[in-house]
């Protein structure tokens, strides 16, 4: 079974993630923040990887250390579940509309973390939700997960779609890149012979 349970506990936050790669995109998510919990329910749904995550954070601060936290300790435990990374397909790319918005994803679990982020979202916030903490996530989980992520929009004008794009088009290439190949199911997909 691929998958993995983390706690971090800092004098900011506490979050537990429970995880399993070969789920259905099960999710129960409970961070205090609506909005985000709505985009991580995108994320396990359309990477069908199962996620429960709960967190309590300084939230009558703002929601900065929770979102980020929560990306950092969701990063750690996809590194956990994929072990070794033997068989996987390694690579995934999508190219998501959503209404007005386009995100393109492509991505490589090359234990090599960057993040390449051209995403103009117009607002400052959606609801309550600061949404210059979306970069923030994925720069969190990308460096904890070991992910070359490369996320660009290529139309937008509604906040929440654009937002909603890139989390769904990250999972849907993430999702690709966790499953196994049926075809080198035995092999760690790089000539060097580890990632």
């Amino acid at each position: 079974m691929r998958t993995a349970t983390l706690t971090r506990t800092t004098a900011e936050t506490d979050v537990t993630v429970e995880i399993n790669l070969d789920g259905t995109g099960a999710y129960d998510n409970q961070t205090g923040v609506g909005f985000f919990d709505h985009m991580l329910d995108q994320l396990a749904r359309h990477s069908l990887i199962d996620m429960k995550i709960r967190a309590k954070g300084d939230l009558h601060i703002d929601d900065h250390h929770t979102v980020e936290d929560v990306g950092i300790t969701l990063g750690q435990a996809l590194a956990k579940a994929l072990g070794d990374k033997r068989g996987i397909r390694r690579y995934g790319a999508c190219l998501l509309p959503m209404d007005d918005a386009q995100i393109r994803t492509a991505l490589d679990l090359s234990a090599r973390p960057f993040l390449i982020w051209n995403v103009d979202v117009p607002t400052a916030k959606i609801g309550t939700f600061d949404t210059e903490l979306v970069r923030e996530f994925f720069q969190a989980f990308g460096t904890q997960g070991g992910i070359t992520l490369h996320v660009d929009m290529l139309h937008g004008i509604n906040s929440h779609h654009i937002v909603e794009a890139a989390f769904k088009s990250v999972a849907r290439a993430l999702r690709e890149a966790v499953e196994v190949d049926p075809r080198k199911s035995g092999d760690i997909p790089s000539t060097k012979g580890a990632l």
